[in-house]
């Protein structure tokens, strides 16, 4: 009796360690759709809804920027794929060349901690920037240089914590395709740093070139 009772109780623990894990795989893609929802598409319509101004300003040319756009698109579509596959196609995570070795329940943790900071500091970011708040380069609307709040410690804190969100991810599903996506977006967003600093030294003069040189480009 003692025998079949411990095999019933594995067997209940196994089931219950299985229910956990898809519940995380399904609450991932959860938080990432509210994520995008908040920090792209809602953010998006208040500013368009209060100044009827298009907040996303890649261009369709073929130059810097508007290349870096189509990468940005991209690194996005690529990271809902691969979360999607995690949640709901979880047979076919193995493909992903998944990294067993850092499969660990502490960085899971670690990774859902960086995440939930991520749309923290991106919303607080966005927040600050107010009407100001732009994807990608505005040539066409003036806007304000803001220096204050979180852009007192930090140039970029919204790709900041885009940065950081991206680790979280890779963190929680260590696999070959997020740590792609990690290098991806850091190529891709210190190429539009450089970009935004050289139109912003032209765009602001020496409002910008003191802010530059008083604020770290990171942290």
């Amino acid at each position: 009796m003692s025998g079949i009772t411990l095999q019933l109780h594995c067997n209940k623990s196994h089931l219950n360690f299985a229910e956990n894990t898809m519940a995380m795989e399904i609450y991932l893609f959860i938080f990432l759709l509210v994520y995008f929802f908040l920090v792209f598409f809602l953010r998006s319509y208040l500013l368009w809804r209060k100044t009827r101004v298009n907040p996303l300003t890649f261009n369709k040319s073929d130059d810097a920027h508007g290349y870096n756009g189509k990468v940005f698109t991209f690194i996005s579509l690529l990271e809902f794929v691969v979360v999607f596959i995690f949640a709901f196609k979880h047979e076919w995570y193995q493909y992903f060349l998944p990294f067993w070795y850092l499969d660990y329940d502490y960085l899971k943790y670690f990774g859902w901690g960086l995440l939930f900071i991520s749309l923290i500091l991106v919303w607080v970011a966005q927040s600050q920037m107010s009407n100001s708040w732009r994807i990608g380069i505005d040539e066409n609307n003036k806007t304000k240089l803001v220096t204050n709040g979180l852009f007192s410690i930090s140039r970029n804190p919204i790709f900041l914590g885009v940065m950081i969100a991206n680790v979280g991810i890779f963190l929680i599903i260590p696999n070959a395709f997020t740590l792609l996506i990690v290098s991806l977006s850091t190529i891709s967003i210190n190429t539009q740093i450089r970009l935004e600093e050289a139109f912003l030294k032209k765009y602001h003069g020496d409002d910008y070139k003191t802010y530059y040189e008083k604020v770290r480009r990171w942290i």
